[in-house]
């Protein structure tokens, strides 16, 4: 509960809690002290809950839906069926809100005339007026769509818009201003942009809505080349935990969650990650406590006006009718996201090294993704997968989920007559021949031969 004198964000305490994913399962459902999961929305299925999160909930764990794919951030709409699904995973799992992030994922299509694009990642928005008018829009129709509240991600980046109007902290205080949503800080991101793009975190804080805060995630990294990589498979570092201090001394957050996606250490390494948070928080907390009202961080409401630090951005514009704003944010996402998946030039303002590094890294991102999807890739292609696909990757833009990736990959290695193994290139063609057609082929060479010669003869 919130110290004398300590002000809390508006929604349901949640307690401190872990990223639930299928690999540490069982840890979680032994794990002491985890009063919530987060799972990824697409990852589970309303009507076929893994047991353990069904064994979670009967214990009155909390389980909140977090999805990955809707695009908030794009210049499109909303795709209904993907609102649809989250609310129904959000009314499977019994969850008080559901959350996403302030990012996009695809673009081009009929908006922009021209190709459709996924980046199969989280790319920033620019923090511009149209982007916020977009950006506003989109979250009020997710809000209508939702059974219950939604909370909103800051994401980490690589590289930078040009012609920003915003900082990051004004960008998010105005979108919660004018549509109420709630937010999920993630300290982690937080640091990631204060390394790569100069930000500071705690200029950043200062300028959030922090009763807006619905809570907090933290996720480690690691540095290369002066580049931090928000990876979420290494402990989490002193410096996001201390980011994590400085937000608890200015509020008492209802939740914080621990992120680990890949890389999963013991279980007791685990634990010792989330003794840690704890610890940053009280730490937080004992500091604001000793704090006086006229000294310590104010805590402003959102519709209360920007806080002393935010400059005058200009008088907000309407949300509604904002389709001129919408095709100007759509196409510069394309440009960047062509240039970023499909080689093209760098868009004029851009930082090319580090779109060669977003680049390089979604590339990446894709091998290891479609490498989990279709784990049989990489069995059928052995050392020489992760070559093959990166070079598939520099010439093909993926623009659909990442099963149709492994999809057009195998094809293309197929129709370029590789791999040069008989045997292997067997394997491949039957491997996709079971997973491109409406059904797997039937397992029985006969029953095979059969159907061919059925096919060649209704040709006839």
């Amino acid at each position: 509960m919130p110290g004398p004198g300590e002000r809390e964000p508006r929604g349901q305490r949640l307690g401190t809690g872990i990223g639930w994913r299928p690999e540490i399962a069982d840890a979680v459902e032994r794990m002491p002290g985890v009063d919530w999961v987060e799972v990824v929305a697409e990852n589970v299925c309303p009507g076929h809950l893994p047991e353990s999160l069904l064994r979670l909930r009967a214990r009155g764990v909390t389980v909140v839906p977090h999805g990955v794919s809707l695009g908030l951030g794009g210049a499109e709409r909303p795709d209904e069926g993907r609102l649809a699904a989250l609310a129904e995973r959000a009314e499977a799992l019994g969850s008080p809100l559901v959350t996403e992030h302030i990012a996009f994922v695809r673009a081009g299509g009929a908006l922009t005339a021209s190709p459709g694009l996924e980046a199969g990642h989280l790319l920033p928005v620019p923090h511009t007026r149209d982007a916020l008018d977009v950006l506003c829009e989109n979250v009020r129709i997710a809000q209508d769509a939702l059974p219950v509240p939604l909370a909103v991600e800051n994401i980490a980046a690589l590289l930078s818009w040009p012609g920003e109007e915003m900082t990051e902290g004004q960008f998010l205080y105005e979108l919660a201003d004018r549509t109420g949503v709630r937010l999920l800080i993630d300290v982690a991101n937080l640091h990631t942009n204060h390394v790569n793009r100069g930000e500071d975190p705690a200029a950043a804080l200062a300028e959030l809505p922090l009763e807006a805060i619905a809570y907090v995630h933290v996720a480690g990294g690691f540095e290369r080349d002066g580049v931090w990589h928000d990876s979420h498979a290494h402990p989490v570092p002193r410096p996001v935990l201390d980011i994590l201090t400085d937000l608890a001394s200015r509020v008492f957050p209802p939740g914080v969650l621990l992120e680990r996606d890949d890389h999963f250490p013991e279980p007791a390494e685990l634990e010792g990650e989330l003794e840690s948070i704890r610890k940053a928080v009280t730490t937080g907390r004992a500091t604001r406590n000793r704090q006086t009202p006229a000294t310590g961080p104010a805590v402003r409401a959102p519709g209360a006006g920007p806080g002393p630090q935010a400059p005058d951005t200009g008088p907000a514009r309407p949300v509604s009718g904002c389709a001129a704003a919408r095709q100007r944010l759509g196409l510069a996402q394309a440009a960047l996201l062509s240039a970023l998946v499909g080689g093209t030039p760098v868009p004029e303002g851009f930082d090319r090294v580090r779109v060669g590094v977003q680049a390089r890294a979604l590339a990446a991102k894709r091998a290891d993704v479609v490498a989990k999807v279709a784990p049989e890739l990489p069995v059928i292609l052995g050392e020489g997968y992760r070559a093959a696909f990166l070079a598939y990757a520099q010439a093909r833009p993926m623009s659909g989920g990442y099963r149709r990736d492994a999809l057009d990959f195998a094809a293309s290695l197929l129709l370029a007559g590789a791999p040069k193994d008989a045997a292997a290139r067997r394997e491949l063609r039957n491997w996709w021949l079971d997973r491109s057609g409406p059904a797997p082929r039937p397992r029985r060479r006969a029953t095979r031969a059969a159907h061919a010669a059925r096919r060649a003869l209704l040709r006839r």
